[in-house]
């Protein structure tokens, strides 16, 4: 281990390479599992005898366990150390990892998701402050370009990889792996990352705990994650259960936004939205969550319902727009340091939002190689997007609220993920039913066209042996099973259009930002 120290630090400062490794291995594999469990549920039903329905709180649990502990990472670093606190989410995480892949039933499996999303909250927040702090100024584009590699490209692969791992070993495996990765990530934090000075006086002068405050946020954001993710499948405000989640979540972040507001050493400091820059940047991340999750839900239910595509063809028209993402990064962070950051946001949403307007125009005859293309471009754009927003949302933070600053941008992408996800299945379900009523009222029996196919269906069918009876039963059977696929054809059409005008639409937000000079040492006091 000295030897390795030795070729790591020079002049007893760790390479900020090293660490940008070390932070990264924890945070996608953290990101990794909010998606890689979605292809698994059928398995892990049948597996442990419980209803589709029912499993579907093995992702649920682990998104608002994650979603209570995001924004608290900076008041919780605070009040225990950042490197320890960091160490034990690891260490939670991997251990729970383990937990859920040899859990004997759906409960305890879930009660170990929960366990899970708790550990894995602060893993973002934290890596992304760790690597800030890391890097001077003019390097933090290629510092938030490593990160990017993790949070952006994690949740693209995610479902392919889930698939993959479960289709040849089982969805055992599918947790069992982070256990490596997470003793590796402990091994290289304990002997490379190290608190700043300004953080451990903080930490031992000591924190009292806002059991308030803590208590409202906790309940605002947990039942707000959800009836995101179970509102579709209750009927949203047709449902009981659905209507006092969301009073309860209304209740609980309310609350809490006053609760801390009023406190001067509040566990999230929502003053800091008071910023221009970093609010605008946490309202553009809250965005790029809602297309890059949504989007990513929507293609592979289009290319394997409508498409007829396996999920492995279909995580073969995914997986090109991750690697352009992970190559394009790179170059991304080196062009922050020449050119202004909104600038290269506003690239990003543009090329996104054509790509998107591209997939509006997909009907049931587009081959692999239409998708794929279509598809690629969209990622080419978000690859101009991540790091840039980071860099714009950081710019004129305090280094000391960097934590804080930390939690609630993510805390914004994640909450952007799950509405994005939310509005993406609620549109395909209400679309479709809207566009099946038109074309339903075009069927009758005064109408040429429709006479003319039943009239060519029964024939075809009377020829493969069916009675005239059988015949005309099954002609309209198969007019109107191909009447629904051209209406949820329709509401893919639909979604697709939402999603790219969303990110056109975000462009001229980018003109009320402060000028944010790449190369620039920032403004006093920052760093």
């Amino acid at each position: 281990m000295e030897w390795f120290l030795s070729r790591v630090r020079k002049d007893g400062v760790t390479n900020p390479w090293m660490i940008a490794l070390t932070v990264m291995l924890a945070t996608f594999m953290e990101v990794l599992d909010t998606s890689v469990a979605n292809v698994a549920l059928p398995h892990i039903a049948g597996d442990l005898s419980a209803g589709v329905d029912e499993s579907t709180w093995v992702l649920t649990s682990y998104l608002v366990s994650n979603a209570i502990v995001l924004p608290l990472t900076g008041w919780l670093s605070s009040l225990f150390g950042r490197k320890r606190f960091y160490m034990a989410c690891v260490a939670l995480f991997t251990l729970s990892s383990f937990l859920c892949g040899i859990a004997p039933s759906l409960g305890l499996l879930v009660i170990f998701r929960i366990l899970q999303g708790a550990g894995g909250g602060a893993l973002q927040p934290i890596s992304q402050a760790i690597l800030v702090e890391s890097f001077p100024k003019n390097k933090q584009g290629m510092a938030m370009a490593v990160y990017g590699m993790g949070v952006v490209v994690a949740p693209i692969i995610g479902p392919t990889l889930g698939g993959w791992i479960t289709d040849n070993w089982s969805w055992h495996w599918i947790f069992l792996i982070n256990i490596p990765v997470g003793l590796l990530s402990l091994l290289l934090t304990s002997f490379l990352i190290h608190d700043p000075p300004y953080l451990v006086r903080r930490a031992l002068k000591g924190l009292k705990i806002d059991y308030t405050g803590l208590g409202l946020l906790a309940v605002g954001l947990g039942f707000l994650q959800i009836v995101l993710d179970k509102g579709q499948r209750e009927d949203w405000f047709g449902s009981n259960f659905i209507i006092g989640c969301s009073l309860l979540a209304a209740v609980g972040l309310l609350g809490g936004l006053l609760w801390e507001l009023s406190k001067e050493d509040p566990m999230v400091d929502f003053r800091m939205l008071k910023e221009r820059n970093f609010a605008i940047a946490t309202f553009t991340m809250f965005t790029l969550g809602f297309v890059l999750y949504g989007s990513t839900v929507l293609l592979p239910i289009f290319l394997q319902t409508l498409m007829g595509y396996t999920a492995m063809l279909s995580g073969l028209v995914l997986s090109p727009g991750g690697l352009a993402v992970l190559f394009l990064l790179p170059l991304v962070g080196r062009l922050t340091q020449k050119f202004e950051a909104r600038w290269l946001v506003a690239t990003g949403l543009a090329i996104t939002g054509l790509g998107l307007l591209r997939m509006s125009n997909f009907n049931l005859n587009i081959d692999y190689w239409t998708a794929l293309e279509a598809w690629t471009i969209s990622r080419v754009g978000m690859a101009f997007l991540f790091v840039p927003i980071n860099v714009m949302a950081f710019y004129y933070i305090p280094r000391e609220k960097m934590n804080n600053a930390t939690g609630i941008i993510n805390l914004a992408r994640n909450i952007g993920g799950s509405v994005g996800i939310a509005n993406v299945t609620t549109l395909l379900a209400r679309r479709a039913q809207v566009h099946q009523q038109i074309l339903v009222s075009h069927l009758t029996p005064l109408d040429a066209p429709y006479q003319s196919a039943i009239s060519a269906a029964s024939q075809f069918l009377m020829r493969q042996g069916s009675s005239a009876t059988q015949a005309a039963h099954q002609a309209h059977g198969l007019i109107y099973g191909n009447l629904v696929r051209q209406a949820t054809m329709q509401a893919f059409v639909d979604t697709f259009w939402l999603l790219g005008l969303t990110f056109l639409a975000m462009i001229p937000l980018l003109f009320f930002m402060k000028t944010a000079k790449p190369h620039a040492a920032g403004p006093a006091g920052v760093h």
